[in-house]
Formats: C-alpha cells, sequence, structure tokens
C-alpha cells in the first residue's frame, strides 16, 4: 500500500488505513482543544506524519476552513517557510506584499487547521511563522511534526514512540495479537505488498519476533513486509537477525532506535541489484517530486521505468500522481540515507552537477518560447519547481553567477504568476554574485524590472530597466533593447512620469520598428494602450490593443492576449458598450483562469462586478466584488490608482440600490465563495475547465491524450516534445503507445479519432 499523499492543501480524502496509535491521538485532541500549538515529536520513521494526518481528517470537520496540509520536507531555504505555508493555501505571491503579512492577512479571520510537517530542518523559520499565525489568527489551530520541538510560546507536545511491541513470545489469542499496532501494521503492508499475507498460527511467533527485533518502527515494518512477496516471514527474521549479530556482537545489548532503523533501510538497500542501487542513491538530488524523464536525464538510466517500478515496489521511492503526470519522491529518512550512500560512493559533486546542468539546460532553452504555451510551461514548473530552487541555492552557494542568473532569469514567467516577491529575492541574489552572461544579462535586468512593476516598487523597477536599456545596447540586441524601452515606459507612467513615458515609448517604437519579431511589436503596443490609460484616449486604447490582440491571438501568446482584451473591454465599458465590454472580458477571465494568474482575475472580477451594477444587477457586483477582494488579498495585491474607479463606481451603485445591510451580507457572500464559482457567476456559465485539467478520451493517460491531440493538430514527434518539455524518444513511445490502444497503424488514424471524440 502507498504511503498518504503528501502534496500540500487540502488533506486527501482517506488520510491512511491504518488503524492504531490510539494514546497518541487522544493526547493529540486533548492538548489542541485547550491549546492553538501541539507538536507530534519523535525521531525519524516512527510515524508522524501518518499520525498527523489521521487526526487531521478527523479534527478538521469542526473548522468551517477545513483542514490544510503544508510539506517542508522539500523546502531547504528557511526564507521559503512561509512560501509553503502560502502554497499550501492556494495563496499566491503575486505582489509587493512580503509573504509573511499576506499570509498573516488571509487566515486572520479564518477558522481553519493548520498541519505543518517534517519542521526539524528548519526550526528557527518555523517558528517565526507559528509564532505570528497564532498572535494574528484565533481561530487557526496548528498541528506540527518534527525531530524535536520548535519551542514556541505555548506549545503542546506530544511524544510519538515507535508503535506498541507485541509480549515476548507471542504469548494470548491470535485476536489479541493482530490488535497489537505494530502487528497490525506489518500484517497489513504484507497483505498488500504479496496480495495474500496473514497472520497464523504457524506465522505468528515469527511476526511477532520480527515486530520486537524492528523496535515497532513503522518506516522499518514496512520495508520488510515489502520482501514477504519472496521470503517467508521466518526467512526475513533470520537474515535480519545475521545482520544485527554482525553489528551488535553477541550477547550485546540492542541497537539504538536510529540504528535499527538505518539498519533495516541496509537490508533492502543491500538487496538491490547494482544498476538498482546505483540509481536509488542517485535520486537524493532531487529535493521534491520528479518524473521519469528527469530520471533519465539527472542519472542517465536508460531503462528508468523498470527500475523505478522496481524502487516503488520495495517502498524505497513513493509515487504519486501531480495533475495526472506520474510523479515520484523519497521519504524524508530514506533521502537521507540515500545522501550518505551517494557521498560514500564519491558521486556526490557529479550527482548534483548533473541536476544542475539538467535545471539549468532545460529551462534556459524554453525561457524565450515559454509565452506561447504557458499553461503547459507552468504546469512543469510548479511540478518542478523545488527541485529547481535547489539547483538556484547550489549556484548561489557555489557562486556560479552564470548559470545562477540564468536560470533565475529563465523563470521569469513563473514569478510573474506565481511568485513575485521570491522572483525579486532570487535576481537580486543571484545578480549581486557577478557580471552574468553579457549576451543575456540584459533580459535578467528586465526581468527585475517587469517584476518591480508588478509590484507597484518603482524604486526598484527604474534602475532595474535602466540597467536592462545599457545591457542591451551594450549586447547589440534589439529585441532586447525594445523590450525595456517599452517596460521603462510603464513604469514612468505608473509611478506619474507621463513626459518620461512618452520619450521611453517613442524610443521603444523606433527600435520596434526595425525588427520583425512579434514579442517585440506586442510590447510596444502594451505600452501604448497603457499610455492611453493614463491620457483617458480610449481611441488610442482601442487602436493599441485590437492591434495587440491580433497579433497575440495568431501567435498564442495567451499572457498578452488576456492583457489586451482586459484594455478593450475597458475601453468599450468607457464608451457605454456593455456587451462589447462583456465580450472581451468574458474571454480574458478564461485565459487568467486557465493560466492561473490571480492579479489579473482580481482586476477581471473587478470589471465584472462593474458591468453587473451598470446593468443593473447590483446583488452580483456586490458578490464579484466580495470574491476579488478574497482573491486579491490572497494574492497581496492592492488596487491600481489608475483602475480604482472601476470598484468605487461598482460599489458605490451596488450599495445605493441595495442598501449597506443588503450590500454588506452579499459582498460578505461573495469573499467566502472559491474562485471557480466567483468565475463561473462573472460568465454566467460553468467555469471554464483548466486545460491541464481537462476531460480526455478515457482509453488514454493524461500524457497520451496531450500527444494525441498534438498529433492531430499535425505536431512533429520533434515539435511536441519541445511543446510538452519531454524528449522525443518520450514522445514516439507515447505514439506508439496510442496506436497499440487503440488498434491502429498511422498518425492519421489517431488524428481523425481524436478530432471525432472532441466533436462527441
Amino acid at each position: 500500500m502507498a504511503r498518504p499523499s503528501r502534496r500540500p492543501g487540502r488533506l486527501p480524502a482517506e488520510a491512511t488505513s491504518f488503524v492504531g496509535r490510539r494514546r497518541e491521538l487522544a493526547e493529540l485532541r486533548s492538548k489542541l482543544a485547550g491549546g492553538r500549538v501541539v507538536s507530534l515529536v519523535g525521531p525519524g520513521g516512527v510515524g508522524k506524519t501518518r499520525l498527523a494526518l489521521r487526526a487531521a481528517a478527523g479534527l478538521g470537520r469542526g473548522f468551517s476552513g477545513g483542514a490544510w496540509w503544508v510539506e517542508l520536507a522539500e523546502v531547504r531555504d528557511p526564507a521559503l517557510v512561509c512560501n509553503a505555508v502560502m502554497s499550501a493555501l492556494d495563496l499566491r505571491d503575486q505582489a509587493a506584499t512580503e509573504p509573511l503579512p499576506l499570509l498573516l492577512a488571509y487566515v486572520r479571520d479564518k477558522e481553519l487547521l493548520l498541519v505543518i510537517d517534517n519542521c526539524e530542518h528548519l526550526l528557527g523559520s518555523a517558528a517565526q511563522v507559528v509564532n505570528e499565525v497564532v498572535a494574528s489568527a484565533p481561530g487557526v489551530r496548528l498541528i506540527l511534526t518534527s525531530r524535536e520541538p520548535l519551542s514556541v510560546p505555548g506549545e503542546h507536545v506530544v511524544p510519538v514512540p515507535p508503535l506498541d511491541l507485541p509480549p515476548a513470545g507471542s504469548s494470548g489469542s491470535l485476536v489479541q495479537l493482530r490488535q497489537n499496532e505494530a502487528v497490525a501494521l506489518f500484517v497489513e503492508r504484507a497483505a498488500a505488498a504479496s496480495g495474500s499475507f496473514e497472520l497464523t498460527e504457524g506465522n505468528r511467533r515469527a511476526v511477532a519476533d520480527l515486530c520486537r527485533r524492528l523496535d515497532g518502527l513503522p518506516l522499518a515494518l514496512e520495508l520488510a513486509a515489502v520482501r514477504t512477496r519472496v521470503l517467508g516471514v521466518e526467512q526475513i527474521v533470520e537474515r535480519l537477525a545475521d545482520r544485527f549479530e554482525l553489528l551488535t556482537g553477541a550477547g550485546r545489548a540492542a541497537l539504538p532506535r536510529h540504528q535499527t532503523l538505518e539498519t533495516a533501510i541496509d537490508w533492502s538497500h543491500d538487496l538491490l541489484p547494482g544498476a538498482e542501487r546505483k540509481l536509488f542513491r542517485s535520486l537524493c538530488v532531487f529535493a521534491g517530486r520528479f518524473t521519469l524523464e528527469d530520471v533519465e536525464a539527472v542519472c542517465g538510466e536508460r531503462d528508468s521505468l523498470g527500475l523505478m517500478s522496481s524502487l516503488v515496489d520495495k517502498s524505497l521511492v513513493v509515487k504519486e500522481d501531480a495533475r495526472g503526470v506520474a510523479s515520484y519522491r523519497l521519504h524524508e529518512t530514506i533521502r537521507e540515507y540515500a545522501a550518505r550512500k551517494l557521498y560514500e560512493a564519491g558521486e556526490t559533486d557529479a550527482a548534483h552537477e548533473a541536476c544542475t546542468d539538467y535545471y539549468f539546460t532545460r529551462c534556459a532553452s524554453t525561457a524565450l518560447e515559454a509565452r506561447f504555451h504557458l499553461v503547459d510551461w507552468l504546469a512543469w514548473n510548479d511540478l518542478e519547481i523545488d527541485n529547481i530552487r535547489s539547483v538556484l541555492r547550489r549556484c548561489l552557494v557555489t557562486r556560479d553567477s552564470v548559470r545562477g542568473i540564468r536560470l533565475a532569469t529563465a523563470l521569469g514567467w513563473f514569478w510573474v504568476t506565481r511568485a513575485t516577491t521570491e522572483g525579486v529575492r532570487w535576481l537580486d541574489e543571484m545578480l549581486a554574485l557577478g557580471p552574468g552572461d553579457p549576451a543575456t544579462i540584459g533580459w535578467s535586468h528586465f526581468i527585475r524590472g517587469f517584476l518591480g512593476v508588478l509590484q507597484g516598487d518603482w524604486v526598484s523597477a527604474r534602475p532595474a530597466l535602466e540597467r536592462a536599456v545599457v545591457a542591451a545596447q551594450d549586447a547589440g540586441d534589439q529585441m532586447q533593447l525594445s523590450h525595456a524601452l517599452s517596460m521603462a515606459s510603464i513604469a514612468e507612467n505608473l509611478a506619474g512620469d507621463h513626459a518620461a513615458a512618452i520619450r521611453l515609448l517613442d524610443a521603444a517604437h523606433e527600435v520596434a520598428s526595425g525588427i520583425d519579431e512579434v514579442t517585440t511589436r506586442v510590447a510596444v503596443l502594451q505600452a501604448r494602450a497603457l499610455n492611453g490609460v493614463f491620457e483617458g484616449d480610449f481611441e488610442a486604447i482601442k487602436r493599441a490593443a485590437t492591434e495587440g490582440e491580433r497579433l497575440s491571438r495568431e501567435s498564442g501568446d495567451g499572457y498578452s492576449l488576456h492583457q489586451m482584451l482586459l484594455n478593450l473591454g475597458g475601453a468599450a465599458m468607457f464608451a457605454g458598450d456593455l456587451v462589447e465590454s462583456k465580450r472581451r472580458y468574458d474571454e480574458a477571465l478564461s485565459i487568467a483562469y486557465d493560466v492561473d494568474d490571480r492579479i489579473a482575475q482580481f482586476y477581471l472580477l473587478g470589471a465584472f462586478a462593474a458591468l453587473a451594477a451598470l446593468d443593473g444587477h447590483a446583488r452580483v457586483a456586490a458578490k464579484l466584488l466580495g470574491a476579488a477582494e478574497t482573491i486579491r488579498i490572497g494574492a497581496g495585491a492592492t488596487v491600481m490608482q489608475v483602475l480604482a474607479p472601476f470598484f468605487a463606481m461598482a460599489e458605490d451603485t451596488a450599495k445605493t440600490a441595495l442598501g449597506p445591510a443588503r450590500f454588506q451580507a452579499d459582498f460578505d457572500s461573495g469573499r467566502a465563495m472559491s474562485r471557480e464559482a466567483a468565475v463561473r457567476l462573472a460568465l454566467g456559465d460553468a467555469a471554464p475547465a483548466r486545460k491541464a485539467d481537462k476531460a480526455e478520451p478515457e482509453i488514454l493517460g493524461k500524457r497520451e491524450a496531450d500527444v494525441a491531440r498534438l498529433v492531430a493538430e499535425g505536431f512533429s514527434n520533434k515539435q511536441i516534445a519541445a511543446r510538452l518539455f519531454i524528449s522525443e524518444r518520450t514522445v514516439d513511445s507515447h505514439v506508439r503507445s496510442i496506436l497499440n490502444k487503440l488498434g491502429f497503424n498511422s498518425r492519421v488514424q489517431i488524428a481523425g479519432w481524436f478530432r471525432v471524440t472532441e466533436t462527441v
């Protein structure tokens, strides 16, 4: 049986099937009822995570805001603890607000249970976040797991020992033995592993002896249970006994528990064939989840699927799905063990260098094209971000400025839509290391300035964009130069220097006129449209945005398209054409929802509220304003001054129609809405499914359906590989699998079949 999902966010529907730990559960519930913070404390491998999940699954129903899971095992940077909590709560670092104030603003009036797992390597940062949450949010309760207490005020500690052991000699009835926690866990895992294992009179003594030898440590019991596929329990006990004898010597005291666990892992490790052993120790370079393609590239294994399947079967690797994509991770105790084995083999530096080179190359090679298939690109980054952060940290520690700066720059669209403040921090730290690559450093300063503009931080945005202009001129890169000048024009307009904005816009237009490149032209048009907003020239907005919409649509640039549609919707609203305005906003909101751009969703819901108010739907307007406010707080945004009239007009009109009390009630109702429900209300129909979650023909897996769609659109294997960020060899494998599943022998048949399924 696989361990329960540990992905951050809402708790899994079934935290665990193992029933036990009644004493610790009762103590945890009692202490949480009388306090705000309970820490489950014990060494690695004793089952703190499983206990926390089970407790939260039962207690979460008592909180109106539910229970939420925060995973810190994959976080290596203390500065990112708050980001991990925000991510679990589905908040977005997408504006000027630092993560901690943003988190506190969101939880201040919430009633929810927050479970923070694996705090031990980040005690100081975790304690700071916990302290601030406790002080700011009286309705929040916290369950923490750690190898030692966090020592925060009001912390209640519940020690988590190993499972209760069966009595010596396995006395008592078989029914009584089955009720022992260590025995129950071993039997459950052995039955799941072998498909037929059960506790009998014949094996009861061996099972009890095994549980005692493994000190009731859940992780050790799981590793041993897997061996029941090929060995009897008596054989497992005998082989473990031999290994323990080598370490303790005859007559010596039993091993300390941490050595018992290591011995159990050692035994599983030493039984691996050579290729599996080599792959296993290499996997520790991944800080977070990883895919088969990652393993192939970083670890250099050709039979990755077979080897990974075997390691999963042996409970050394955990498999889980992330939005339909199979991914893997290591239990934190197993990762520590694998890292020691990698060091002992003398392969640490080479393995980490292979990991750094892979993520650097992959991100850098897709940076400029990312905007044309942003949904797929962001989905890959969402899955891999912990690994990429680890590589960024390695570049910082080793002072690898060239790769570090380029990697932080290549993640530009991720920072823009997912983690603006974090992106600023990485870029500032990397740019302080050294000069970087002269050919691309202009883009680095451009992204830094872009993030400053999104934050409304003109103090940092202006000099960054000035450096981008100089670097682009030094490199002789006209495309870089035009982008930098266009963004600098936007920055000056937002900062209030309209004369400087016009001067920079004219310069950007002059440079762009000599370049036949779509993103360069779109950047100038966006600056021109925003300039029209500041001048109140709605015809200028319409002219620039209409051309920008055409170019963005033709090139598949969804981010720019939804910006242009937002501009066109605003121009139509001010012209009194509410039908045209709604048509533009409908498409813009669908794209913003698909890309999951929270800032755009906030502004667009505000725009829909204004439309509803003007059209006499005051209650809808009030609810949309409330929903927009929730998204604004969750993203840390502030209302841009030039767009504030939208919100003020919608609020004033709705409040006048409804009266203050009714308006507030509907506003609060909107605040409690999910984003999906708010989008549904704005669009007036079912919320659009994200492309990443769209239902596909059931006969194919998620990735196969993606490949089939692109085959139907006429893409070659090489083009599909670039579009989906996978190897060409993997695409070929998917195509062959599709042909086999459908009974076809040509790509033409795949294309025809897919078109039919899309119209059914």
